[in-house]
């Protein structure tokens, strides 16, 4: 579970394409070690699941239904990723409860500053639209958002 507040980025250092997926390699600062293998890390909203940490580049094998459902079908070399560490029991909650689980993939259409805040339009279909409910919570990779 996450909660959508972003405070660490990663830059995609090299992909691995497979026969079915890819291992990605995201060079970050999160502070982890071997006992941490196996956490699940939210990138850029979608849960992927941490499989070697070595020199401060961490690695993930997405499935070819992970590839399909998210943003990392495209992904490329030199991409920076928000990252966001699985919530610990009893720690503060400022966001939204996240699960990391992927719906689908949209494009922003229109992004308009209002004030200190930034109303940003995205492309939908009528599949997606009912999905979709005034006042509640989205991410937008990773980062916890109200729907206006």
């Amino acid at each position: 579970m996450f909660n959508g507040i972003i405070f660490n980025q990663g830059k995609v250092d090299k992909i691995l394409k497979r026969k079915k997926g890819i291992n990605l390699f995201i060079k970050s600062n999160l502070s982890l070690k071997s006992k941490d293998l196996g956490i699940s890390i939210s990138c850029d909203g979608t849960c992927l699941t941490l499989i070697s940490i070595k020199n401060k580049t961490l690695e993930f094998y997405l499935s070819n239904e992970t590839l399909n459902r998210t943003k990392f079908k495209k992904i490329k070399k030199g991409d920076v990723i928000n990252l966001e560490l699985p919530l610990k029991n009893g720690q503060n909650i400022s966001g939204h409860i996240c699960q990391g689980h992927v719906d689908y993939v949209s494009k922003i259409k229109k992004i308009k500053l209002i004030d200190k805040s930034y109303l940003m339009e995205f492309s939908t279909n009528n599949a997606q639209k009912k999905n979709l409910i005034e006042k509640a919570s989205i991410l937008i990779n990773g980062v916890s958002l109200t729907i206006s």
